[in-house]
């Protein structure tokens, strides 16, 4: 029998969302033809959960662990950690050198996609249109003027490598802008600083599977708040509309920059590229190569919307990586 691991936790700020996204993912297969385990990603160590909540250590140099004095080594394993170290390419590189197949993107283009500033960069030369921005490290002297003119007001002051929107401000005025630095700098040691794209917001779920890429249902995403942060994608303060209703020309024209994205970064797995519509054209804001896999997550309603079972999507996905 073939082993699974759903690999979910990590040590950031989008641990409880992860464990969300693993626990989702390893009820739908936790009864399937494998033996299936959770694999706890914790800062001091790596644990292995069975589906009767048997807890084992695992070792982290190469992935095994004992059961009833019997080592397990996995064939396959689901890359479900938000931020570090799953999305950062840092599990998947570990992985790549014990030979073991995993549900993502490469360990290169993990952590080039992770890097908001440098996935944008590479979008501008596929030929996406983005946002201004500007990169701030720690301990840089801060001109708050001259971003203020490069960039302008309002404009969004955001870790450059984190995710759930942990760290985000929406900045108005000059003199806020210290303060939304210091904020970001708490999740990471870079700060991207945007300006601000007034327009319909949407979000583009893609996955590979036997060779065939497809776009799931776009969803458009309306915040209660002044921008889709923490809350509104958790907490139910924004309406996600899928499908969105949108002219065909915008669903075009999305749709067509999300593939290409997915083909010349060469993604893999389920991934979900965001975008706004400023002047009719979509901006590329950022991708998600590990998008979140709870209940509340947008990806899971993209597959519903599409009449597509999760469950056997992800079934397939594990007998493709297992060839």
């Amino acid at each position: 029998m073939k082993v699974i691991g759903v690999a979910c936790g990590g040590y950031n700020s989008e641990r409880e969302i992860s464990l969300k996204s693993g626990n989702l993912i390893f009820n739908l297969i936790k009864d399937s033809k494998f033996e299936c385990f959770k694999i706890h990603v914790n800062e001091n160590n790596f644990t292995v959960v069975d589906k009767f909540e048997n807890i084992f250590l695992l070792n982290e140099k190469n992935f095994k662990f004992f059961k009833n004095d019997v080592s397990i080594s996995f064939d396959y394993i689901i890359n479900l950690i938000h931020g570090s170290p799953g999305e950062d390419g840092k599990i998947t590189k570990k992985l790549e050198d014990l030979g073991i197949s995993h549900s993502t993107c490469n360990s290169s283009i993990a952590e080039l996609t992770f890097n908001k500033k440098k996935c944008l960069e590479l979008a501008k030369k596929i030929g996406l249109k983005t946002a201004k921005s500007q990169l701030i490290k720690k301990g840089q002297d801060i001109n708050e003027k001259e971003i203020g003119d490069k960039i302008g007001f309002p404009c969004f002051v955001k870790p450059n490598q984190s995710g759930s929107s942990f760290g985000i401000s929406k900045v108005y005025f000059q003199r806020e802008l210290n303060s939304a630095i210091e904020k970001a700098l708490k999740e990471d040691n870079e700060v991207l600083i945007e300006s601000y794209l007034k327009g319909r917001e949407v979000t583009v779920g893609v996955y590979k599977l036997n060779g065939k890429v497809e776009v799931l249902p776009i969803t458009e995403i309306v915040s209660d708040n002044d921008f889709f942060d923490y809350k509104a994608k958790y907490e139910g303060e924004s309406e996600e509309i899928t499908p969105a209703i949108l002219p065909i020309e915008f669903e075009n024209k999305v749709k067509k920059d999300a593939l290409n994205l997915y083909a010349k970064l060469n993604l893999r797995g389920i991934t979900r590229s965001e975008f706004i519509f400023k002047n009719n054209i979509p901006y590329f804001l950022e991708t998600n190569t590990i998008p979140g896999m709870t209940e509340k997550s947008i990806i899971p309603q993209q597959f519903k919307a599409a009449n597509k079972n999760l469950k056997k999507i992800i079934l397939a996905m594990i007998n493709e990586g297992l060839k």
